[in-house]
C-alpha cells in the first residue's frame, strides 16, 4: 500500500551520509517536531537525477527553507558512500543525503519500481514529499519516466 497524505511516516532507521560516514538516525526522531522536504530519486549520479532534480533543490534550497521547511533530505537506493559522495559532487551541502540501499524506506512507503531492465534492480520511484513531525502533509509522486511534480520549481510553488 502506498503511503497518503495524512499517514505517519513507517518507523524504521534511515542512514545519513556524513563527512564522517554513515550515519544511523530512527525515522521517528529523524521527522520528530519539524517539517522536511524529502525527495526520492532512482539512483545518484544518474541522468536526470544529476542533471536536474538535485541541482533544483541545491539551487532553491534557500527559497523552500524560507516557506518554513526546516530539512531538505535527498534519498534513493544507495549507499550512504555514494550518497555522500554525490552530495559532495553537487555541492548539496545545504541538503540532507539519506542512504537507502536495501531499498527498506521505498518499500515501506510502498514507491518502489522495478529497475531490472536497466540493470538497477527494485529502486524507489521519483517523488517529492513534505513531512511534518512525521505526518506526510502533501505528496508529488511522478509518472514513470517524468520529471515535473517532483522538482524544486513544483515543490516550492505548492509550500
Amino acid at each position: 500500500m502506498t503511503i497518503s497524505v495524512g499517514d505517519r511516516v513507517p518507523s524504521l532507521t534511515l542512514t545519513k551520509a556524513t563527512a564522517s560516514g554513515p550515519d544511523q538516525v530512527s525515522s521517528d526522531d529523524f521527522f520528530k517536531g519539524r517539517k522536511v522536504a524529502v525527495v526520492a530519486v532512482p539512483g545518484a549520479f544518474t541522468p536526470t537525477c544529476s542533471a536536474r532534480h538535485l541541482p533544483g533543490f541545491v539551487d532553491k534550497a534557500g527559497e523552500i527553507k524560507a516557506k518554513g521547511v526546516d530539512e531538505i533530505a535527498f534519498t534513493s537506493v544507495n549507499d550512504a558512500f555514494v550518497m555522500g559522495a554525490w552530495g559532495k559532487a553537487s555541492d548539496a551541502g545545504d541538503i540532507t543525503m539519506l542512504a537507502d540501499g536495501n531499498a527498506d524506506f521505498a518499500k515501506a512507503l510502498g514507491l518502489t519500481f522495478d529497475g531490472s531492465k536497466f540493470g538497477m534492480g527494485e529502486r524507489s520511484q521519483r517523488y517529492s514529499m513534505i513531512v511534518n513531525d512525521g505526518v506526510v502533509e502533501q505528496l508529488n509522486v511522478e509518472a514513470p519516466g517524468e520529471f515535473n511534480v517532483s522538482s524544486a520549481e513544483y515543490l516550492l510553488g505548492e509550500l
